[in-house]
């Protein structure tokens, strides 16, 4: 279980009034709803798992009912917007037992996050028939998968040519997400994709290969960075099929990994140089210093890789952690790790704050494994593939005339200090206290995704000339406290 704790300050914090200002400069509440020149009465959302409602680490019903999809439509509806249904899970646990899918994080009485015990009864048997459902938003997806026939298979689970959620709501084995979406004739649509074409990279701390320059998704990893030219090509052949009936959307780009809470939870510098450990540490080191040093003599390692690599902890600071770093050059044949410590440059995964813990040694006698890190060197890959699709998404929103939503400004907006406020309360991406992000890091709270829904309102507004009102932030659930 990770153990996370909150001062009785921080937690306060999350309901400190700062202010009477709404970040939103197109609060329309006092206004007439007009659907101006867009039409609403069929709309589908089409995405991954931030369009599906999913936080905390799974699927559940309160989730899914504070999507920000869900709350666009019950705007939509006052301007015209028909019915939106959405496959709901079976519980409000989000656990699917029969492919390993867990249930949901919850804070315990000790504040520490762990799983909710009990046993989600969701299964895999089809809800297509209560369908079609309006929320199309598939946990997991990447880009090209929607475009994938048969990923609602149960049978291509096995082969991982297939998606668990897809699997309950498709329309049949060979059924693809977006030829779902279409076959509903959408009047209006929104489209967010391509978080998961890094973010499993990222995620797993780089354990994946960036494939940029390979085209053919089937021959990548799980965790791999799909090429940007893919990316693109895809996400444009979907918006062709989707406005190919004159229907009108809005998509989004997406956010930089480096401002959201399950990179920036844990600092990059977390050990404490208190004197009564930091003089063993060295100690414990020294042979591994040494070693550096007769490779540095024998022409192995340049003088820069060994000041790199050389583990030295200071009294009185705070100090990085010392970890495996795959890209450093391999010494393995002297006996020599792969050591380092991290910099200001490294971003530490939340994951690792159950193994930073004097019990457990990690960071300190035992080095972090690779997957607990995102090094300079991969987070540098992220942010190239991130900055290629986020452009590729703003110019097929413009060459296709789509309301366009510039989602990563959005978080890192959220990511500042200041945040964002919404009628007298300040929201941040701060982890639990800020009120935005839910117990996984990665995913939203209904506040977080009301903030969303709001940006997504307010760009639909810019551009259709509608007068959709914003939904109100502060109605919806935050991080549940014992």
């Amino acid at each position: 279980m990770k153990k996370i704790l909150i001062s009785t300050i921080a937690v306060s914090a999350l309901f400190f009034t700062v202010s009477c200002e709404t970040d939103f400069d197109t609060d329309v509440s006092s206004v007439q709803v007009t659907n101006g020149q867009a039409n609403f009465t069929k709309f589908v959302s089409i995405g991954n798992s931030l369009t599906s409602g999913y936080r905390d680490g799974a699927l559940y019903i309160d989730g899914q009912n504070e999507s920000f999809p869900s709350m666009m439509a019950q705007q939509m509806a006052l301007a015209g917007g028909g019915a939106f249904k959405q496959p709901l899970m079976a519980d409000n646990l989000g656990g699917i037992p029969s492919v390993g899918l867990t249930n949901k994080r919850i804070l315990t009485p000790a504040l520490g996050v762990e799983v909710a015990p009990g046993t989600g009864t969701t299964t895999l048997a089809s809800i297509f028939s209560s369908g079609p459902y309006q929320n199309m938003g598939v946990p997991g997806a990447k880009s090209f998968h929607l475009g994938l026939a048969g990923y609602g298979s149960a049978a291509g689970l096995g082969t991982g040519t297939a998606n668990p959620y897809f699997v309950r709501f498709a329309s049949s084995a060979t059924a693809s997400v977006i030829g779902d979406a279409v076959a509903q004739a959408p009047t209006f649509f929104s489209l967010w994709i391509g978080n998961n074409d890094v973010l499993s990279y990222a995620t797993s701390g780089g354990t994946g290969v960036d494939q940029t320059g390979n085209i053919n998704p089937a021959t990548y990893g799980p965790n791999d960075i799909t090429d940007p030219n893919v990316v693109a090509s895809v996400i444009n052949g979907y918006v062709t099929a989707l406005t190919a009936g004159g229907a009108k959307g809005v998509i989004a780009n997406i956010p930089n990994v480096t401002t959201i809470p399950y990179f920036t939870r844990v600092p990059a510098k977390p050990i404490p140089g208190e004197p009564s450990t930091v003089s063993q540490l060295n100690t414990g080191y020294a042979t591994y210093n040494a070693g550096l040093g007769q490779a540095k003599a024998l022409g192995y390692l340049s003088q820069a890789e060994y000041d790199q690599r050389f583990i030295k902890f200071t009294v009185g600071v705070a100090n990085g952690a010392v970890i495996v770093d795959k890209d450093l050059t391999n010494l393995a044949a002297l006996g020599i790790p792969s050591y380092r410590q991290t910099t200001s440059k490294d971003y530490i995964l939340l994951t690792a704050s159950a193994v930073l813990t004097p019990t457990a040694g990690g960071g300190t006698s035992v080095p972090l494994a690779d997957g607990f890190v995102l090094t300079e060197k991969e987070t540098a890959k992220v942010l190239t593939a991130t900055a290629a699709y986020n452009a590729s998404i703003k110019s097929i929103a413009t060459a296709k005339g789509l309301a366009f939503v510039d989602a990563s400004s959005k978080m890192a907006e959220l990511s500042k200090s200041s945040g964002i406020q919404f009628d007298g309360v300040k929201y941040t991406a701060t982890f639990v206290t800020g009120g935005t992000f839910s117990l996984d890091g990665v995913h939203l709270t209904g506040r977080g995704y009301a903030l969303i829904a709001n940006e997504f309102l307010r760009v639909i507004n810019q551009k259709y000339k509608s007068t959709l009102p914003m939904v109100n932030v502060n109605s919806y659930q935050g991080v549940t406290f014992p």
